[in-house]
């Protein structure tokens, strides 16, 4: 929650194959993020896991999977969805 605003602000968590090498796309999922957002989060967790991991969640709720979409998500696809999360 934002002190100032009281308005509820969203927490991001990437979880990555570190063994695989995911680094640069989590880096840049996370610079994007940033850039678009400033204030508007509050916060980016990065989590090193294994077994070709690559999960975003936005308030807990998991909006691209590796396992379930295949790939990487585009950097537009989560800014969307953290768009869609402080619009409510």
């Amino acid at each position: 929650m934002d002190i100032d605003s009281g308005r509820h602000l969203p927490r991001i968590k990437i979880v990555y194959c570190a063994a695989c090498g995911y680094e640069p796309q989590t880096l840049e999922l996370v610079s994007a993020l940033m850039n678009a957002f400033h204030y508007d989060i509050a916060g980016i967790e990065i989590i090193p896991w294994q077994d070709g991991a690559f999960d975003v969640a936005v308030d807990g709720e998991l909006v691209h999977s590796m396992y379930r979409d295949g790939g990487f998500p585009a950097p537009e696809t989560i800014i969307k969805a953290v768009r869609e999360r402080l619009a409510r």
